[in-house]
């Protein structure tokens, strides 16, 4: 399989050609965030100054350091994308609305539905679990996506969507979710007062310059030096930081929410059950829609990943804002990438075992 950190020319509908070997980095990558995460808690408790100093500077409701992380872990991924080939994916009105409404009418109901089945007798949590699932994933899909030779070009254009959608209908889903339905249902209802603006700048930031950033490297790049030289020379160079900001950004996460991770074991056990079954099930669910409809293995893995990851900066972002950095909301937001990423790096080896029993090779390069 092709990485990130090796041959970033790969073919995006990554067909039998595009399987490689993984890197040692790649490899072991299951074991470099688990190394991260005891890192970032042990940093956590023996500097209890970490959190404040980490906390000094924000960008919205999110620590400088783990903005600037994100952008790291963002930007070698777009710079990779040949978004020469974006018309292909916007002329692929399967693919779009496949991934429409799994991201913004059965995911987000899935999980609500987990959450009541769950924790019902926990608002708190159960209401940050409501946000993790309203909030798509942005950010990390990329580098899954990447990871298990999924369709670059497709996943940055989805990707583009959901923010797109996330700033338009976050607040109205959230309102739909935490108040209407639970009313019509006969259920506790939430109150609470959605930022567009927050939700905006967080998309702003998190997607929008490190797009930017990765369009006009590729462009400058391509028309003084070449395609060639482009993904041969400089896309490799840049390719490893990619994983770097990831393991950073989770280092300083974890930092910051380790305390209240360790002193709540049980609470962290009862939000992960339901996260774990979500991320297990939508991903397999957008597995085997995207073989049963014939997307071709690239786009199947780009449609499962990106229906399955959530965008736990936002929802984090959102629940302290709304409900304050200490309230169960922000516990449920952190709790999630302690499951996902895990999760959803075994999901990577799992779609590649998928494409070689599953698709055959007219189906990987459909």
């Amino acid at each position: 399989m092709s990485t990130p950190t090796q041959t970033p020319a790969r073919q995006s509908a990554a067909g039998p050609d595009a399987a490689g070997k993984l890197s040692a980095m790649d490899r072991f990558l299951p074991v470099w965030i688990v190394a991260a995460m005891v890192l970032g808690l042990l940093l956590g408790s023996l500097i209890p100054s970490l959190n404040t100093a980490l906390e000094a500077v924000k960008i919205g409701e999110v620590s400088l350091p783990i903005a600037i992380g994100l952008l790291v872990m963002m930007y070698p991924v777009l710079a990779k994308v040949r978004y020469d080939q974006a018309h292909r994916v916007l002329a692929d009105r399967k693919l779009l609305v496949t991934s429409l409404v799994i991201n913004w009418v059965l995911a987000p109901a899935f999980m609500f539905a987990l959450a009541w089945v769950f924790i019902p007798d926990l608002p708190e949590y159960r209401t940050g679990l409501i946000i993790v699932g309203l909030a798509r994933c942005i950010a990390m899909v990329m580098i899954w996506n990447d990871l298990a030779c999924g369709d670059r070009e497709s996943a940055a254009v989805l990707v583009f969507i959901n923010s797109v959608f996330q700033v338009i209908a976050f607040g109205a889903l959230g309102w739909f979710y935490l108040q209407w339905l639970p009313s019509l249902l006969g259920l506790p209802t939430t109150a609470a007062d959605f930022s567009f603006w927050a939700i905006t700048l967080s998309v702003l930031i998190f997607l929008g310059i490190p797009l930017l950033a990765g369009l006009l490297t590729r462009v400058i790049g391509e028309k003084v030096k070449g395609r060639l030289w482009y993904e041969k020379n400089f896309l490799p160079r840049i390719g490893p930081w990619a994983l770097y900001g990831l393991l950073f950004t989770i280092t300083l996460l974890f930092a910051l929410q380790g305390g209240t991770i360790m002193s709540k074991p049980m609470d962290v056990l009862r939000i992960a059950l339901p996260l774990l079954v979500y991320f297990v099930v939508v991903f397999s669910a957008g597995m085997v829609i995207g073989r049963l409809l014939n997307l071709g293995y690239a786009k199947t893995t780009t449609l499962a990943f990106t229906a399955a990851g959530n965008n736990f900066e936002l929802a984090i972002a959102v629940a302290i804002g709304t409900f304050g950095v200490t309230s169960g909301q922000a516990l449920a937001g952190v709790v999630g990438p302690l499951i996902e990423v895990p999760v959803l790096v075994a999901l990577v080896y799992v779609a590649l075992w998928a494409r070689k029993r599953y698709f055959t090779p007219t189906h990987i390069a459909a």
